[in-house]
């Protein structure tokens, strides 16, 4: 199995879920299909989505929800 961080696209504020009191997208230990949503990523109220570019399982998450997160800065880990 090989390991992975999947850093942030943009910066801005990243959300785990889709909205308040909703669960979230995907949590550790979490199976992960290609295109999976697994959080979203604010800016200016417009949301992006991070969806996961690889199959896997959710192993730690590096951002919680609502964190400001910079360009590159490491989301969630991976492991293929």
């Amino acid at each position: 199995m090989t390991l992975k961080t999947v850093q942030s696209p943009l910066p801005g504020t990243f959300y785990r879920s889709a909205s308040p009191g909703e669960p979230p997208f995907k949590s550790v230990g979490d199976a992960v299909a290609v295109g999976d949503t697994v959080g979203l990523i604010e800016v200016m109220k417009t949301f992006t989505p991070v969806v996961a570019e690889e199959a896997g399982r959710v192993v730690a998450f590096h951002a919680e929800n609502e964190d400001a997160v910079m360009a590159g800065q490491p989301l969630y880990d991976i492991e293929a």
